[in-house]
């Protein structure tokens, strides 16, 4: 997606706009930074957050930036099996970790059931 995009689309009437195929927070945020929100509406953002190749937790870092930056969702389905049935690292320790209000920072992403630093505040709720 583009920033182009995003507000053609906002200009048609969407109230949710996905941003998906762009790679790192910054990228995400630049797609809807600026975003020409009418008036009396209000429009939900979305950042889809695709698996790293790797075993670090980058996409913990991801939601946590992407949440700072402004974006009322993350997209994460496919980070949250990652791990496998890593019994630390299952899919409800990250969703945890994800939802921790925590600083890229000063935070560590390694999910350990959600607990760690940063005071109590919440990215938002997980849909499944």
């Amino acid at each position: 997606g583009s920033k182009e995009e995003a507000n053609g689309a906002v200009e048609e009437g969407a109230s949710i706009i996905c941003v998906a195929g762009v790679e790192g927070a910054e990228g995400k945020f630049e797609v809807i930074d600026g975003l020409e929100v009418p008036e009396g509406r209000t429009v939900c953002t979305i950042a889809n957050i695709l698996a790293k190749d790797n075993k670090a937790l980058e996409e913990v870092e991801e939601a946590w930036i992407c949440r700072d930056k402004g974006f009322n969702c993350v997209w994460v389905s496919d980070a949250l099996y990652k791990s496998g049935n890593d019994p630390v690292e299952h899919p409800g320790a990250i969703i945890n970790s994800m939802r921790a209000k925590s600083s890229v920072k000063y935070a560590s992403p390694k999910a350990r059931s959600g607990k760690g630093e940063g005071a109590r505040e919440y990215l938002g709720d997980i849909l499944m």
